[in-house]
């Protein structure tokens, strides 16, 4: 994993003037305390937002769905409450998100449902080619090469199969990833606003990604996705 020389504890440690070049964070959430006050937050409008996407465009006769940094499960929960027939892998490498989703799936009655799997990226013990659509949703940007993402998601879909990736969106400044912060997690605890704030400094913008994506020979959808978000969709070569 990649071990980083500094990371933004305060906002006030960012500096005031800066150009917004990109800034990685650790690629892993491994703290309990970091991870439970993940799990605790209100993410349910983007949540909800990413699964409504899916649901509106992933093909009638998709199954076996992958799910690629799936945090504490909240996204995957729901879309199997919205489509029943999927089966899906949902993966992380912190094994305390895995801890934290495993718990809500069984919680919630989803385990025929969802399998969750810890585990990296590249490199997954998963059959390549194997599956009918790969999700992910706010983890492009914690990974130190964004091309283990794009290359994994290459070597384990089906030819044809659906991509739907969802992403934060790098703003322009600080000072307007300040005001995302602010608008979004008011409420929440100071951990969760640091690490929600070095997210958005983490993440890339939608030019960098379409270089990704050609790169990758993934021939994708780049559009804008509410506020905050850039969504990557289309199907693979």
């Amino acid at each position: 994993m990649l071990s980083l020389a500094f990371q933004f504890r305060n906002l006030s440690d960012f500096p005031k003037v800066i150009q917004m070049q990109r800034i990685p964070e650790p690629e892993l959430m491994t703290d309990d305390a970091q991870c439970q006050a993940y799990a605790s937050a209100d993410f349910s409008v983007s949540n909800q937002a990413f699964v409504d996407i899916v649901r509106n465009r992933i093909p009638e006769h998709v199954v076996n769905v992958l799910d690629l940094g799936c945090g504490p499960g909240d996204v995957m929960i729901r879309l199997a409450r919205a489509c029943p027939s999927l089966k899906i892998i949902a993966v992380d490498g912190s094994p305390a998100m895995i801890q934290l989703a495993q718990t809500a799936i069984e919680e919630c009655g989803l385990s025929m449902a969802i399998s969750a799997l810890q585990g990296y990226v590249p490199g997954l013990p998963l059959l390549v080619g194997h599956f009918d659509a790969v999700l992910s949703k706010d983890f492009l940007h914690h990974l130190p090469d964004p091309m283990a993402l794009w290359h994994e998601v290459r070597r384990l879909i089906k030819p044809g199969g659906f991509i739907c990736v969802m992403d934060l969106r790098r703003p322009d400044s600080p000072q307007a990833a300040q005001k995302i912060v602010d608008a979004v997690t008011s409420d929440e605890a100071e951990v969760l606003k640091i690490d929600f704030y070095n997210s958005l400094l983490a993440a890339f913008t939608p030019e960098e990604i379409r270089k990704q994506l050609q790169a990758a020979a993934l021939n994708l959808d780049v559009t804008l996705s509410g506020d905050r978000h850039v969504l990557m969709t289309g199907y693979a070569s």
